[in-house]
């Protein structure tokens, strides 16, 4: 219990330097406004919530694409677009770092609603946003989620540097005291830290994420104890043991994988965690309790997962003249 203790105390400092991390743009925060684009682009969120069910009717797979994307650009340099910004000769950009390249798709939903939104409100709405609402209008039309709110406002970045996503993107073999450091880096709980894992409970990943679970893991000659035995042969069975330029796609949650629900915490307490970093949450009493408490209250987890998109969405914003509206959201504006 006394190892507990110190183990809470010491995430309760870490995780309120977070905070002061996270919110020392706290002024920029607080400029975020519902209805942001009310006057200068009234119709904004109605044509972004109209081109993704479009796009969701043709293509299941959006929505968790959208989802991913946008952590990965909140987790760098705060929720500024950057990761939509391409690479250059000079500067290898976000979107090329291993940790999104290949895996990281989606991109083209995003500038087609930027090409509508720049042919009704020119230079109005940015590419931060318009990620977003995306992100948003993805919950909501893959799981039983209301259509919740989310301020407007945010400015588009203008650095992308894929050296940065290798400092802040949790890779899956992180441990749970690794998640909370990160997390907490950002301003987020480690409640927020459980409640937005179940983001994997739609979407895929590659076999090259796992690669040793299923096999010789930790040179033991044997999969992760950690793993349920009938996951570890069935990843056997579609995984190479030797990653090599073949690196086939599988889903991370084997139950309802192009559903946003619950059955990702279910499925932890089976031990059928796809990462390292889904079943390490299982080894900390907190998390672990969380993870229980998600997994028999399924509308209660789904009020805190949106909850949590709306706080990750809101990390290191950039407002006024502190960044762009870019007209192309993999470009930047000339000077």
């Amino acid at each position: 219990m006394k190892g507990l203790g110190l183990i809470v105390l010491a995430f309760t400092v870490s995780f309120l330097l977070g905070r002061i991390t996270a919110y020392t743009n706290e002024e920029d925060r607080l400029r975020l406004k519902h209805d942001y684009y009310h006057e200068t682009c009234p119709q904004a969120e109605e044509i972004i919530a109209e081109m993704m069910d479009d796009f969701i009717q043709r293509d299941i797979t959006v929505p968790s694409k959208l989802i991913r994307m946008h952590f990965h650009d909140c987790f760098v340099r705060g929720c500024d677009g950057s990761i939509l910004i391409n690479s250059t000769p000079d500067n290898q950009a976000e979107k090329d770092a291993p940790p999104n390249n290949p895996s990281l798709q989606g991109y083209e939903f995003i500038d087609q609603i930027k090409e509508a939104l720049e042919y009704k409100c020119p230079g109005v709405v940015s590419c931060a946003d318009i990620l977003t609402f995306a992100a948003r209008e993805s919950v909501h039309k893959s799981g039983k989620f209301e259509h919740y709110p989310v301020r407007g406002g945010r400015k588009d970045g203008r650095i992308s540097r894929a050296l940065d996503v290798l400092e802040n993107i949790p890779p899956p073999v992180f441990e749970v005291d690794q998640l909370l450091q990160s997390f907490s880096s950002k301003g987020l709980s480690l409640e927020e830290l459980v409640t937005l894992s179940g983001a994997h409970s739609i979407g895929v990943s590659h076999c090259s994420s796992v690669t040793g679970r299923q096999f010789n893991f930790n040179n033991t000659g044997h999969p992760d104890p950690t793993l349920d035995f009938s996951l570890a042969k069935a990843l056997r069975e579609e995984c190479p043991a030797i990653p090599g330029d073949d690196d086939p796609i599988i889903f991370m949650d084997r139950f309802t994988p192009t559903i946003l629900d619950n059955k990702y915490y279910e499925g932890l307490l089976q031990n059928k965690g796809l990462f390292t970093s889904d079943q390490t949450l299982l080894t900390n009493e907190f998390t672990r309790r969380q993870v229980i408490a998600n997994a028999v209250q399924p509308s209660s987890w789904e009020e805190k997962f949106v909850n949590a998109m709306t706080q990750m969405g809101e990390i290191d914003v950039l407002t006024d003249n502190k960044g762009e509206v870019r007209k192309h959201c993999a470009f930047l504006n000339p000077y």
